[in-house]
């Protein structure tokens, strides 16, 4: 990019908030929103607007190729997807943070709560997100 324009990198709140038994998922969101951080800085003065979005879940088939720790499918969303945004809802809310040359998104209450959190009472997140990922179907936490 030489001068002007816009680079958009879709993260998650796993950038913000370590996921357990996601620790590859995890690092490579906190890496990425650290990379775009400084990118968003070297490009100041060409003009160059970064947006670090995190959509948050979205209803969408990753769950039918996602394989879990054995390496087989996933299968069914441990969440229900009927309440999630739609690619289109998530694409749109993106396109309009383009526009307004914003430095982050997060789109999910649940999401800017959580990073919220993380900033200024971590221990609580740890405890909550521990409790929240054993449950999964499958979790390697409940295991241990």
């Amino acid at each position: 990019i030489k001068q002007q324009g816009s680079v958009v990198g879709i993260s998650s709140i796993a950038g913000y908030v370590g996921l357990p038994a996601r620790s590859g998922y995890s690092a490579s969101k906190f890496a990425m929103q650290g990379f775009l951080d400084v990118l968003r800085v070297e490009m100041l003065k060409k003009n160059v607007h970064v947006l670090v979005a995190c959509p948050g879940f979205t209803a969408s088939n990753i769950r039918a190729v996602a394989l879990n720790e054995a390496g087989l499918p996933q299968g069914d969303s441990p969440r229900d997807e009927g309440r999630m945004m739609t690619a289109e809802e998530t694409a749109r809310h993106i396109c309009r943070a383009i526009e307004k040359r914003k430095r982050k998104l997060i789109l999910s209450g649940e999401g800017r709560l959580a990073v919220w959190m993380n900033k200024w009472f971590p221990s609580i997140v740890d405890r909550s997100v521990y409790r929240k990922m054993v449950k999964e179907p499958d979790s390697p936490l409940a295991r241990q």
